[in-house]
């Protein structure tokens, strides 16, 4: 199958005419997966998030990533983590030399998730290891799972409210 690409007194893009050749042949597009090559790009921020009767868990992955750089807001049940990775090409190391290939990622990130339940962001806590960023969200006390328990009603307790409601109920119809 041939698709035609008209030009509209406007010079499509080589990018533009390849997302438009790979969304037709495979529905959807790769410009998510493969970032403008120069200036700011947006970084994607790959995620793991589980929880458990006390708390929501979300680890990311930011390698290479200063954590002093990370900001980290939680609003009720949203939380969204930004910051920022240096383009290694504008460092002094690299004013003067000839680039063979530059692919790591660079630039801006942000991603915001809501969950399913409220956060208490009072008790969260953020810890940093080996390029994984870990928060432990507590969940707010009205979102935790409650057990509710059975009280146990004697026959004796029921018989000595039934005379009382009886005789109320006869005082309510005269």
């Amino acid at each position: 199958m041939v698709s035609r690409y008209p030009v509209t007194g406007e010079l499509v893009s080589l990018r533009d005419a390849m997302d438009k050749l790979m969304n037709d042949a495979f529905g959807g597009s790769f410009r998510s997966v493969f970032p403008p090559v120069s200036g700011q790009t947006r970084m994607p921020l790959p995620l793991d998030i589980y929880a458990t009767n006390e708390e929501v868990v979300v680890i990311a992955a930011v390698p290479g990533i200063d954590p002093a750089t990370i900001d980290i807001t939680v609003d009720k049940e949203t939380v969204t983590l930004t910051g920022s990775t240096p383009d290694v090409a504008l460092s002094t190391d690299a004013a003067e030399a000839t680039w063979f290939m530059h692919e790591l990622p660079r630039g801006t990130f942000s991603r915001s998730i809501t969950l399913p339940v409220e956060i208490d962001a009072t008790t969260a806590e953020a810890t940093f290891e080996h390029g994984m960023l870990k928060l432990r969200l507590p969940k707010a006390e009205t979102a935790r799972p409650r057990k509710i328990e059975i009280r146990t009603v004697r026959a004796s307790d029921v018989l000595e409210a039934e005379p009382a409601q009886v005789e109320s109920s006869a005082e309510a119809a005269e």
